[in-house]
């Protein structure tokens, strides 16, 4: 198999953190403008910037809004878990000396907040973050900033993501993409691979 470097979205993708991401959404509009959310009205949010988030709901300042939901998400952190066999994967795929690496939408204080991605964070090469670009997904831009840090190319790279963001974002940077659908994704989305467990990764490579 070509691929040399394994790119890989976070939420939905590699963790598992639906609920606590739309139950932290709830708490905060209700507690910022006063109303209520339904679970499914809020699935929009899955990953996208939390700042982008708070622009499309019309809420004023959000970056200070912004601030305010990451404090109480820290009361829904116990909600979050790597999905299974995730683990297992990144550590073959390590030990089979592939180049991994992180395309998402959280900033930093968000990586390291996180106890089931630390698992397997120091794991990964590269962390591309949404505050490493001047665009975040779906633009081209941090897999473009992957490419420069590490040499990689086109060609040699898979990304591997939940969302129609992360398609997207492959395809503006001419790269192939897995649709991950061990979690909630939608199936349809343009894709290359489709995987519906993480080990079928390790089927593709071997």
């Amino acid at each position: 198999m070509k691929y040399k470097h394994l790119l890989f979205d976070i939420d939905g993708t590699l963790v598992d953190n639906e609920s606590a991401v739309i139950n932290t959404w709830q708490q905060t509009i209700q507690e910022l403008v006063g109303r209520h959310f339904e679970k499914d009205e809020l699935t929009f949010v899955l990953g996208i910037p939390g700042v982008t988030t708070m622009k499309k709901l019309g809420i004023e300042n959000s970056e200070e809004a912004f601030a305010r939901w990451s404090e109480l998400f820290q009361e829904h952190r116990n909600e979050i878990s790597l999905f299974d066999g995730i683990e297992e994967m990144i550590n073959e795929l390590k030990n089979k000396q592939y180049k991994l690496g992180l395309i998402t939408s959280r900033t930093r204080d968000e990586l390291s907040n996180d106890d089931a991605l630390c698992k397997i964070f120091h794991l990964f090469d590269i962390a591309i973050c949404v505050t490493d670009t001047a665009h975040p997904k779906p633009s081209a831009d941090p897999i473009l900033a992957y490419f420069e840090k590490t040499g990689a190319t086109p060609a040699e790279t898979l990304y591997v993501g939940d969302a129609a963001y992360d398609s997207q974002c492959a395809v503006n940077a001419n790269v192939d993409f897995a649709l991950a659908t061990w979690g909630n994704a939608k199936k349809g989305i343009s894709c290359k691979y489709q995987f519906d467990m993480p080990h079928d990764l390790i089927e593709l490579l071997l």
